[in-house]
């Protein structure tokens, strides 16, 4: 491919409108942090320095999620290649699009030359990872995809041949339990026949090994759970002293789920100028940033049946840490 086209390819990217209204940043943040207990979405995480960030915490030794899926998928990505011989592979969250490299390189070794659908609400991630790509598969048609899988798929481009979509990185788990089945529920109407959707998903295990996954010793999770605060004062004008919050995260056994909090280290008063309103924290309050739900085979597959999918495969490592999912539109 020509450079110039090249480039012309990677910063054309389209953005898809939700189908439905979807709330911006000051309607999450007045309805998030002027209630009890305060909350914030954890999609403000992933601004262009968050999922900088969060790429950051796939490398350290902690964080067994990333690895754990990298291994399934070197493993299994010819055999789910050789199932699918997708014409087109759509990655929700695409990111950096670190493991779909496995998915790429069976595609590559089948001959299955797909164009590869990067969608994810950071346009600069889009861009640069895509430019990463055509580098390194020069046969790879790239067309990238802007925009908030909260919306639905209802103004999804026309995408005609068997199609492959990949939700990795246990990234369902960030989801309520109602939220998750609606998602995949809208993602499996518009799948046609022939199309499948490749799920990973992080296992209920150790606390200890849970806990130390969210809680790294160089304290990268640290630092991208507290960006979040960064992107209010840059968005909304807010004038959040970081020094001033503690990240904390723990598994909460009974909902079987870590959780992910900033906590006031002191009584303070963060000003808001886009919403004219104060936030008044008391010594110790929390927001809660994230949850990351983890599954057992019966919850996920009860998961996948409510949301209107039929399991086809099911891969795991021996130690039961993660489940990687071929499913089908019932």
């Amino acid at each position: 491919m020509a450079e110039s086209n090249l480039a012309q390819s990677v910063q054309d990217c389209k953005h898809v409108r939700p189908a439905r209204a979807i709330p911006d940043i000051t309607q999450d943040v007045k309805e998030g942090l002027l209630t009890s207990p305060k909350t914030l979405s954890p999609k403000y995480f992933y601004d262009d320095h968050g999922s900088r960030l969060f790429d950051a915490i796939c490398d350290t030794h902690e964080y067994y999620p990333t690895r754990t899926e990298d291994a399934l998928l070197k493993q299994y990505a010819n055999d789910i290649i050789r199932t699918v011989v997708p014409e087109h592979l759509v990655e929700l969250g695409s990111g950096a699009a670190r493991k779909t490299r496995r998915l790429l390189d069976a595609c590559e070794t089948h001959q299955c030359h797909t164009v590869y659908w990067p969608f994810d609400v950071c346009k600069e991630m889009v861009v640069d990872t895509a430019s990463e790509l055509q580098d390194e598969y020069h046969w790879l048609k790239v067309n990238g995809l802007v925009g908030d899988y909260h919306g639905g798929f209802d103004h999804f481009p026309d995408i005609h041949g068997k199609t492959l979509y990949a939700f990795l990185g246990s990234t369902i788990g960030n989801f309520e339990h109602s939220m998750a089945v609606t998602m995949l529920r809208e993602l499996a109407s518009c799948m046609s026949d022939g199309d499948y959707v490749l799920l990973g998903a992080d296992r209920v295990k150790d606390t200890n090994v849970l806990q130390a996954a969210y809680n790294d010793a160089e304290g990268i999770t640290a630092e991208f759970n507290l960006n979040i605060l960064r992107v209010l004062n840059k968005e909304l004008d807010a004038d959040f002293v970081l020094d001033n919050f503690e990240h904390h995260a723990f598994y909460n056994e009974q909902h079987q789920r870590i959780e992910m909090h900033l906590v006031s280290n002191c009584e303070q008063q963060v000003s808001i100028g886009a919403l004219n309103e104060s936030v008044r924290f008391g010594d110790n309050e929390t927001i809660r940033t994230e949850i990351s739900r983890k599954f057992t085979p019966s919850s996920l597959e009860s998961l996948l049946q409510e949301a209107g999918l039929t399991m086809v495969n099911h891969f795991e490592p021996e130690n039961a840490y993660f489940s990687l999912v071929l499913a089908q539109a019932c």
